[in-house]
């Protein structure tokens, strides 16, 4: 396959548990850590020339935890982090939804809440993402099939709750230790597609 004229190639990345230390509810910058190498596996994706897109579930504002604010302030503080290890996030989409919490009006069903793939083809739309060429990274099956159903490549990591996914995945789906040698392994199939 190649990318459709126009069409960027991206790589679509959970947060929690996959770009940063999961943290149940994570809201505040001083409680937000990268998991090791993340700012560089993110600065290899970026250098590589595919649009960097972050999609995260955040039902805590549904259930009233916090606001949409409080996940943009700790975004644009992920950006200062990662402009410190000269990589950059290109958008952030999240969901803040949750089918049995409806704090705000933001409770019921929904088209983005993973692993629906709503988020990626907002972004996909927004963005000129051409999704069969691009990738989903994330650390729970609810990534990977929000992946597969987007019509991108999925691929696990171990860290956050992906060890424990791992043993009821498809084994057709790729598996790696963390971000940056998910990363490395997307630049090197990239290659030697080219």
């Amino acid at each position: 396959m190649s990318l459709k004229a126009g069409l960027d190639r991206a790589v679509f990345l959970d947060r929690d548990g996959t770009v940063n230390v999961e943290r149940e509810y994570l809201h505040r910058p001083e409680d937000f850590a990268f998991i090791p190498g993340a700012p560089l596996a993110i600065r290899l994706l970026n250098d590589a020339g595919f649009t960097v897109i972050v999609v995260t579930n955040q039902s805590g504002i549904a259930r009233g935890y916090y606001d949409e604010s409080a996940v943009e302030r700790l975004h644009r503080y992920m950006d200062d982090e990662l402009a410190k290890h000269g990589a950059r996030v290109d958008a952030y989409y999240f969901c803040p939804h949750h089918p049995r919490h409806d704090n705000g009006g933001r409770g019921g069903e929904c088209a983005c809440r993973k692993p629906l793939p709503g988020m990626l083809v907002q972004a996909a739309a927004d963005l000129a993402v051409d999704l069969a060429e691009s990738y989903m990274v994330g650390d729970k099956l609810s990534d990977v099939e929000a992946g597969f159903r987007a019509g991108c490549r999925p691929l696990l990591v171990r860290t956050g709750y992906g060890a424990g996914e791992e043993p009821v995945l498809s084994p057709s789906v790729p598996v790696y230790d963390d971000l940056l040698a998910a990363a490395r392994a997307i630049v090197a199939m990239t290659r030697a597609a080219t």
